[in-house]
């Protein structure tokens, strides 16, 4: 008898917060989805600006270290040309 009560004062008390949830909800069901999805069209557009700046600068790091790259090849030719050209004279 006492589980049969507890069961009952549960399952009262289950529909009375379902009821009060549903009365007192800031907003209805169609008003959250909106706002979800517009939250998730946000957090895109986000993560696209957020790509397009990576993108960006590791576009410009590649392009400064490739100019490093050469600058360096060059000095190294000169260096090794100077190096021959000296001990062709030696």
């Amino acid at each position: 008898m006492a589980m049969d009560d507890c069961i009952k004062g549960f399952l009262i008390g289950g529909l009375i917060g379902a009821a009060a949830g549903i009365l007192y909800a800031p907003k209805s069901g169609k008003e959250t989805r909106e706002e979800i999805r517009h939250s998730a069209e946000e957090l895109m557009e986000r993560a696209k600006q957020q790509y397009d700046d990576v993108s960006r600068k590791i576009e410009q790091l590649a392009e400064r270290e490739k100019e490093l790259y050469v600058g360096k090849k060059e000095r190294l030719k000169k260096a090794l040309e100077a190096g021959r050209e000296a001990f062709k004279q030696a």
